[in-house]
Order: structure tokens, then sequence, then C-alpha cells
């Protein structure tokens, strides 16, 4: 089940809460209070209210199941089924602000992770590395509740083998890297060829020359280096455990009711409401990286455009983060951590180095070193280049928009909408011959801002509908009859656009105005959410229960203007380019208890603008085009690889079986080491002759300048699009 979605187009209800000290009182009051505040409002405002049922209790049952132990690893089928007395019964306690269930569930989790951690203790000194289990299942769908205690153990067991497997050849290939290179600055050195730009290098090694050198380690030292690392891991970990106060296994608990309704109405209290702002309004200031809970995980949401993170193009979207290292520490294992104590490791002060253990889509794991610094705003805003592409097509503009940002984020009071319609104005004094508007991994923002800028590329009309629950669709128009472009264009995507993006891409392919270019679909978010400040459910000033928390609650629902909502299903491109998620299910179809696809009645629109000719001839061309391009075909070759490897799930146990796993996945994956690394030649790319001035005012802006178009010279799908322009504007004669 995944939790705190983000993404979220809406107005505050309520202004944030005090997070000053309030009276102490009794818990069960105070948790009856919540729970009654929630309920009510989830009945009063949910767009899809639930009926408190025997089916509604079955799916809050499991979804808090799958929260206190999502990989099966503390609770016995017996204890499971103790529980299950309760599972017809959660809709009733719930109806009569009972909490036995939540109560019975609190002691038998409790009691189980006492139970493991002392299986823990007795198997980290026991000669577990020579077990000869012969594979562990790592996917907990797969994974049964153990039947016996003997059964559990046997689980942990394997659980701590394969983390031991796991470091042991992680530290075993870095030592293995650092010899390497160790005999190749040796071999440098000696046959005196050292370039200028390695003069430097070696003049900080030899002032380090009198630094202890790291000492070369046996196979034994390496493994009680490992024994003792998972020791003091795990030990921490449970003691952390042990910490966990009524208030957060109550949260747990609501959320798991929340949940039943849809992926992202969740119950915030005040402190939570505070993290849910960090990550959020993007001040993670230390590596510029949304982050949210995923089962004992914490996912990489989404990348700051012009944070650290952004800059060093390694940590990515849907990445898990499992262990932290401060540079010239130790890793700090980082599984089971709530989110507020992971974001106090990561972040830091401006220059020092954070290094986070990563596992990829793929299973595999990397160690991605980023130095903190403060997200350069720049680059979160709307920019523009002029493109040409030799013997294809010339003068294209191309303007880059990382998210829906409206005025109440910049003190300039401008937003994106102004921001797009000034680069139109520049680009269109250029005389572009046509137009790529790059939403791109842009997750959303300001309705209003997307509105407008849709209506930049018609003449006016509507552009989304938004539903209320069990009230007529209202329309958002372009109520302007400016026309800022008016020429070919197209919208590039990929399963990461959400939300506001996909209004634009919708009404923009509805009106056959752009053709849409992206992956196989963008990230599906038709949904709008909004904070109800719980406080508000009591009236009477002297509530000593007070704050309570608030609850995001999803009231609204978007749909294009042809009646078809955004939700689950996002908007299909016209043309689809491979990327490496292009076998691998992503976006709000990931989720449980999304929300349906579902469609409305369709309303008049039409623009006299500029008319796409033939989709299908431009999407059969493209498609023809980059089955010959060797990047493509290799980029889809690799797209197999991650989605194999994904669903791999069962690892051997075997040490040398597993090191010969691993470096058959990562021999597999040299062939696709550089796949953009190489500068399309064709590609010539120049900034604006007005931009000039600003961009060269500043050393750090021309150096990030410099950044932004040596990745757009590397952008094969780019080029691509520059090819469909081509076939878009052949069309017209």
């Amino acid at each position: 089940m995944k939790i705190k979605g983000l993404f979220f187009i809406g107005l505050f209800l309520s202004s944030l809460i005090c997070l000053g000290f309030y009276p102490k009182a009794d818990n069960q009051e105070k948790e009856s209070m919540i729970l009654n505040a929630i309920v009510n409002y989830l009945d009063a405002l949910h767009f899809k209210p639930q009926s408190l049922d025997d089916d509604f209790s079955h799916k809050a049952f499991d979804n808090y199941l799958k929260t206190v132990d999502p990989r099966k690893r503390f609770l016995l089928q017996s204890e499971v089924d103790q529980l299950s007395i309760y599972k017809d019964q959660v809709d009733d306690q719930v109806k009569m602000r009972n909490f036995e269930f939540f109560d019975q569930s609190v002691q038998i989790v409790d009691n189980a992770r006492l139970r493991v951690k002392k299986m823990f203790d007795e198997i980290i000194i026991s000669d577990f590395q020579n077990s000869d289990f012969d594979k562990i299942e790592m996917d907990s769908e797969k994974v049964t509740y153990a039947s016996s205690e003997a059964q559990l153990k046997e689980y942990w067991q394997k659980l701590i083998k394969y983390d031991f497997n796991s470091r042991l050849d992680n530290k075993q290939e870095k030592q293995e890297n650092r010899l390497e290179k160790e005999a190749e600055k040796k071999a440098e050195k000696a046959s005196g060829d050292v370039v200028a730009k390695d003069i430097k290098k070696y003049k900080k090694e030899d002032e380090d020359k009198d630094k202890e050198p790291e000492p070369i380690k046996t196979m034994d030292e390496l493994k009680t280096d490992v024994i003792e690392e998972i020791t003091e891991s795990y030990t921490d970990w449970f003691e952390r455990l042990s910490k966990d106060e009524r208030s957060d296994k109550f949260e747990t608990y609501i959320n798991a009711i929340t949940h039943v309704y849809d992926p992202h109405s969740d119950y915030y209290n005040p402190k939570e409401k505070e993290d849910f702002d960090i990550r959020m309004g993007g001040k993670l200031e230390g590596i510029g990286a949304r982050l949210q809970t995923e089962d004992d995980y914490t996912k990489v949401s989404s990348i700051i455009p012009g944070g650290p993170a952004w800059k060093g193009k390694l940590l990515e979207v849907d990445d898990l983060i499992t262990a932290v290292t401060q540079e010239g520490g130790e890793p700090v294992d980082i599984t089971g951590l709530r989110i507020q104590d992971v974001v106090s490791k990561i972040r830091g002060k401006k220059g020092t180095v954070v290094i986070l253990t990563v596992k990829k889509v793929d299973g595999s794991f990397t160690d991605i070193a980023i130095e903190r610094d403060e997200v350069i705003i720049d680059e979160g805003f709307a920019r523009s280049l002029v493109l040409d592409l030799d013997d294809v097509i010339t003068n294209v503009g191309y303007i880059k928009l990382p998210k829906f940002y409206s005025s109440f984020e910049r003190k300039e009071g401008n937003s994106c909408a102004k921001d797009v319609a000034k680069e139109l104005e520049k680009l269109n004094a250029r005389n572009v011959s046509a137009l790529i508007l790059d939403l791109r991994d842009n997750g959303g923002g300001s309705l209003q801002d997307v509105v407008d800028m849709s209506g930049f590329f018609i003449e006016e009309g509507p552009i989304v509908q938004v539903k209320p629950r069990d009230k007529p669709a209202y329309l958002y128009n372009d109520e302007d009859d400016t026309v800022q472009f008016d020429k070919p264009m197209i919208v590039m995507v990929n399963q990461f656009s959400a939300s506001a993006s996909e209004i634009l891409a919708a009404a923009l392919q509805d009106y056959n105005r752009a053709i849409i270019v992206g992956s196989t679909s963008t990230f599906g978010k038709g949904t709008v959410q909004r904070f109800v400040d719980l406080d508000r459910a009591y009236n009477s000033p002297d509530f000593d229960l007070k704050p309570l928390g608030n609850l995001k609650i999803t009231m609204q629902k978007f749909f294009r203007i042809n009646g078809g909502s955004t939700q689950l299903r996002g908007v299909t491109p016209d043309i689809i380019l491979p990327n490496n998620y292009h076998y691998i299910e992503t976006g709000e179809k990931d989720y449980d208890h999304a929300l349906e696809w579902t469609e409305i009645e369709p309303v008049p629109y039409k623009q006299n603008v500029y008319q796409i000719k033939d989709r299908a001839s431009l999407a059969t061309k493209s498609k023809a085009r980059i089955g010959q391009v060797e990047d493509f075909n290799l980029i889809l070759e690799n797209a197999a690889r991650l989605k194999k490897n994904k669903d791999f799930t069962s690892y051997p146990l075997d040490f040398d079986a597993y090191v010969a796993m691993n470096d058959k996945r990562e021999e597999e994956s040299e062939k696709f080491k550089d796949l953009f690394d190489g500068s399309i030649e064709a590609l010539q790319i120049n900034n604006l002759a007005v931009d000039t001035t600003y961009i060269n005012s500043d050393e750090s802006r021309v150096a990030r300048n410099e950044d932004w178009i040596k990745g757009v010279s590397k952008d094969i799908y780019l080029e691509e699009t520059l090819n469909i322009l081509k076939d878009m504007i052949a069309q017209e004669n």
C-alpha cells in the first residue's frame, strides 16, 4: 500500500496550526474525537464516500496489516488469525468510535517485535553464514505469514543472510575498485602519461600521502565488519521501533481507514503537517528531493529542479533509499525509519556530502554521493532556447517548464503562465517556426495557471471540467481570445508528468492543437485534494484536546473537455517514445484503492488556430524512424532488462551464487551505461539574444546554463521530436 501520495492541486481551507504546547489529555478521548471528525468529514466531503460495511472493513483491515507488518517479518499466522476475528468488525467499531481492534493489534504487534528482537540477537551470533538455505523470496505479496516461531526464525535467518551477502558483495566490490584505480594511477605516473588536468589531482594526492592509507582487508575481516554493521543497524532499528508512541500507531490505523477511500486522503497530526509542507514545498534544502514512505522504505517521489540531486542526474524518481552515510562516516540503515527522521539525516549544511545507498527499480543497489547545496531557483522556472537540427528543421522554439508554479511562490509575484507568456513573446520576436513545450517530470501545481497557459494556444474555450461530488461539473475556461502562439507545436510528457501537466496535454490533444509525445502514458492523477482543519469540527474555544491535526481529503475530480477523466489512465501520447519504464507500471495505477477512471458528458469545443492534419501518419513515420535508431532499440532492450530484474524476486542465498547473479546483472548493464552520454552532433542549441545579459551577469548562472544546454544536447527524445515537427510542417504543404 502506498502512503502519503503527493501531487495535489487545491486551496488550503485552513491555516497552519500552531505547533506549540497543548495540555495532555486522555488518549482514548482524543483519538475518539479525531476519528469522529475524520469519519464525518470523509462522509460529507469526499468525492466518493464509502459505505461503512463489511467490504470496507476488510479493506481497512488489510491496509492496516500491510502497514504494520509490510514484509511479514513479525506476525505469525496464528496472530493474524487472532486479529482476523475483527475483520468484519472494523466498520462497526469505526461507527461506534470503538478501538478494541486497534488496542488488541498494538499489544500483539509490540509483543511480536520483542520476540523478533530476541530472535535476531540469537541469529546474529550463530553460524548463519554457513546455513544451507537455497534462496529467499523478497516480494512481500508472495510471502506468507510464518506458521510457527521456528518458521519465523528461519525466515529471519534468510533475511539476515541476504543482507549479509548484499553488504559483503558491496564491500568486496568497493575494495576491488579501489585497488584497480590505485594500480591505474601508478601505471600512469610510471609511464609519464599525465595530462594537464591530472596534475592538480596528483598534487593533492602527494599532499595526502602522509595520511594513513585505508588497509586492504581479508575476506574474513570484511565479513567481521559486515556482521558488526548488521548488528548495529538492526539494533538501532529495533530501538527505534520500541520508541514508537501510541500516537504513531494510531495514525497508522487512521490512515488505513482513510486509504480505503483513496490513496491521497490522509490524516496529518500537527508535526506531520509540517513535514508535508517540507516535502511539498521544496524545502528539503540538503539535496533537493521530495521523499515519501512506502512500506519500510523511503522512496524518492520527485526531484526538485535546480537542486543538487537534479544536477547530479543519478538519483531518480522511484529510487528506494536504504542507507544514509555522512562523508567519512559509517552507513546508517534507514529501513523502517519515519520520514521526518530520514529527512533529518539527509539534510545538512551547504558544501557537505551525503552518500545515499539506493535500490533502483531493477533491484540493483548503488551509492550516490551528493554535495548539499541550496536549491537554485532559476532551474525551477520556465526557460527557453532556440533549436536547429541540421538538414531537418531550423529555428524551433523550446520551452522547459519543470512545474506549474504560482504567484505565491515568487517574491516578484510572477506565475508560470506569465513567465511562459514572456518566453513566447521572445520566441515570436525571433520568428521561430514551431514550438516544443517540455513538461517531462512536471508534477503539476497551479490550476489557474494551467488554464491560462492552455489558452495561449487557442482563441478561447473550455480547458478542463472539475466535478465535485454529487454536483454537475463546472468549467475552467480560457476567456481571453488572444493567441500567443499560432504555429505547429508539440508537448513532451512522460510517466512523471502529472496533474496540471495532464490537463494541458489533454486539452491541446482534444482541441487537435498539438501533438503529444512521450512515454506510454502520463502519471494519471486526476483528483483534487484540500486540507481540512479537524479543530473546526469542535466549536468550543475551551476544548483542551486541540490541536487535532488536519485531514487531506479528495474532494473533486478532473475531466477532459471530451468527457474522459485524466484519473488513473492519464493521457496517452499521440506518439510514444520508449524509455526505461516502457514495460514497468508506474503512476496512479500503482496505488492501492486509486479512484477509477470514469467519464462524463463532453462539452462543446473548437479552435481555428492550427489543426493537426494527420496524427496517424505522424505516428507511423516516427515509429519507422525510431526503429532505425540504435539508441531507441537499446532503450527498449534496457527497459525489458529492467522489467525482468524487477520481476525477479527470489534471490540466491549462497554467497558465490549471489555474487555471480550481481556480476551478471552488472555485465548486462554495461551495454547501456553510456546510453545518454553522447552529444547529438546535428543539434544546434542557442540561448535567445535577449537572455544573454541576464545569464552572463552571474558566474554561477553561466555554469548552470552551460549544464542545461549540455543536457539538452544529449536528448535523443528531443531529436526525434524535432523530426516529428518537420513531418507536421510538411503536412501543411
